[in-house]
């Protein structure tokens, strides 16, 4: 998967936002105004940087040694860092989907309705 079918699955899910707080070269995906995935457009290979249950974390990077890392820059417990070109887009789109649920489970009841409405 390259960096632009990441970006615009991102941007297909609802409540999301893009932001550029940290600079011109790091992409990073909000929803409802909480970090779910970040990307270092200047990297390469493509990478980007999603939440991760702990546990879960461990045991991706043990099975895709190399191509998932903990996070890079990020804490990381609940952080990896995915190298796109080395990785199936199903797992891909899996992971993302995955750390857009654990920011959306932390949301306040009433961002979680907002969200819900849009």
């Amino acid at each position: 998967m390259n960096i632009e079918a990441f970006r615009e699955y991102c941007l297909s899910k609802k409540g999301v936002s893009e932001e550029l707080p940290f600079g011109p070269d790091t992409l990073v995906f909000k929803v409802m105004g909480k970090m779910f995935a970040l990307s270092g457009l200047e990297r390469h290979p493509p990478q980007v940087n999603l939440k991760c249950d702990p546990d879960r974390a461990i045991s991706l990077r043990e099975e895709y040694d190399g191509a998932i890392i903990p996070g890079y820059h990020m804490s990381k417990v609940h952080w990896n860092t995915l190298m796109l070109e080395e990785l199936p887009p199903k797992l891909i789109i899996e992971l993302t989907d995955h750390s857009y649920a654990l920011v959306v489970a932390k949301l306040t009841k009433k961002m979680r309705s907002e969200l819900e409405a849009l």
